[in-house]
């Protein structure tokens, strides 16, 4: 892969307060490849599903870090992977399945297929008990001029 051409990285902790920050300081960093609003808004609610797991399931009955790094590429791709230190995973591909939850009846289900949605590609690793790295990547047309 090659060099990104900028990059951010943060850290904070995992509190539901502070999910729109989440969202707002990815998408404030991606504005400098001038996205359209849909792709703004397609990062907001892949960033802040991905955080909202982390918050819910990572950290259910604690609140722990969550680490988030944004690289930019030349070719308008974006990189973005959101990892915490949390439970883990024991099943990705039954945790990936529509409407599958362990967050209780009050949780959907459907974290990573909207992630997968809003994204071009979407990777899971966990280990159970070390915590999961969810790395999304989406291309940015942008404005066309």
């Amino acid at each position: 892969m090659k060099k990104p051409i900028n990059e951010l990285k943060m850290q904070f902790s995992g509190k539901s307060v502070n999910e729109s920050f989440a969202r707002a300081a990815v998408c404030a960093f991606i504005i400098q490849l001038d996205p359209t609003v849909e792709e703004i808004n397609d990062i907001k609610t892949a960033v802040s599903e991905a955080v909202t797991n982390c918050i819910v399931h990572a950290y259910s009955d604690s609140i722990g870090k969550i680490y988030i790094t944004v690289s930019l590429f030349e070719n308008g791709e974006v990189k973005i992977k959101i990892r915490d230190t949390g439970k883990g995973i024991e099943d990705i591909k039954k945790a990936r399945e529509p409407l599958f939850t362990t967050g209780g009846s009050d949780r959907a289900g459907l974290g990573f297929s909207v992630m997968e949605t809003f994204s071009d590609k979407m990777y899971v690793r966990s280990t159970p008990l070390k915590g999961t790295t969810v790395t999304l990547i989406k291309r940015i047309e942008g404005k066309k001029k």
